[in-house]
């Protein structure tokens, strides 16, 4: 196990190395530190001085990849990929374009995409394994044949639908609760019902379809007829032996969604003006801030790593059958 989970680690660093390289040269492709410096400054008439002053002041006046001024290991250090990705892997994640402390923003805003993605996971997760298991209960019955309806009238709708036509009703119409805004503390709660809601709704189709998909091809193995002739009733098949040997895949699905738990959900923090690490990475992909957007593709990368390695480890405790060290 332990001999598994140190060989995961070193195949992380070449991937997050990849993963930092390519999104450096995909974003610098695209715009040059003179471009960056021209946005940032804001101003029809910009001249050179203030362009090569702004690029100094944030690093960005060196070479990009190689620096053939410099000797020795300088060429290759006094760069600004160098510069700016290898701090990463410390979580030293710098400064924005703008002067902001990235680290202290990506702490503060974590906890409202922890507030809005952990509730539509957890709940979400379990109305789409109830349900699914509820039509595979009726599975080839009006019940089955109208969940499946159901799922794919749900799946059909655009997310922007539920967001719009949510707030629409529930905000404007009854009133019930804020359609967008934060709070601290306790009085969050208030802003989060309606966001957590529609996240749930939305994601009902997709989820539970595949869940579905799942059991049934359960349901048809020979150890689930075993049980049957045993006696033991339909209910406790599904909960007992279909649903824990479902477990694997619904595992491995859930591991996508780790990465969301931290860095929230892009469109919902967007529409809700909620101040997470979703709309936080909407704001500088609109500003073009390199920095930000880097340091939000890093961490999805190590999180979603992360998830992977404790998804393995987590189909030894599903599946005894599973062996990690070899």
């Amino acid at each position: 196990m332990f001999a598994y989970i140190i060989r995961r680690v070193l195949y992380a660093f070449p991937i997050l190395i990849g993963v930092n390289a390519l999104t450096f040269a995909l974003f610098f492709m695209v715009n040059t530190p003179d471009d960056m410096a021209r946005m940032n400054l804001g101003t029809k008439h910009i001249t050179q001085d203030a362009v090569d002053s702004w690029k100094q002041e944030r690093g960005y006046d060196k070479a990009l990849l190689w620096n053939s001024d410099s000797e020795g290991l300088d060429k290759a250090t006094d760069t600004i990929f160098f510069d700016k990705s290898l701090s990463l892997f410390i979580f030293e994640f710098g400064q924005a374009d703008d002067g902001r402390d990235i680290g202290q923003d990506i702490k503060t805003r974590m906890w409202p995409s922890l507030a809005i993605a952990i509730p539509i996971f957890t709940i979400g997760l379990m109305v789409n394994i109830t349900f699914a298991l509820l039509m595979v209960f009726f599975r080839a019955s009006y019940i089955d044949l109208g969940g499946v309806i159901l799922c794919v009238i749900i799946m059909s709708i655009s997310g922007l639908f539920y967001i719009i036509g949510g707030q629409f009703l529930v905000g404007k119409i009854m009133q019930l609760v804020p359609i967008s805004g934060y709070g601290e503390g306790l009085s969050a709660i208030k802003f989060l019902i309606l966001p957590v809601a529609i996240g749930i709704v939305s994601g009902i189709g997709a989820g539970s379809r595949w869940y579905r998909t799942l059991f049934l091809e359960e349901v048809s193995k020979d150890y689930v007829r075993t049980a049957r002739a045993k006696g033991l009733s339909e209910v406790r098949v599904l909960f007992k032996h279909v649903l824990k040997n479902a477990m694997i895949p619904i595992l491995t699905g859930a591991v996508v969604v780790i990465p969301t738990l931290f860095m929230g959900s892009l469109i919902l923090e967007s529409f809700f003006g909620i101040p997470g690490l979703g709309s936080y990475t909407i704001d500088a992909i609109n500003a073009q801030d390199f920095a930000i957007v880097r340091a939000m593709v890093f961490l999805g990368s190590v999180l979603y790593i992360v998830g992977l390695v404790l998804t393995d480890l987590s189909y030894t405790l599903v599946d005894p059958r599973v062996r990690l060290d070899g």
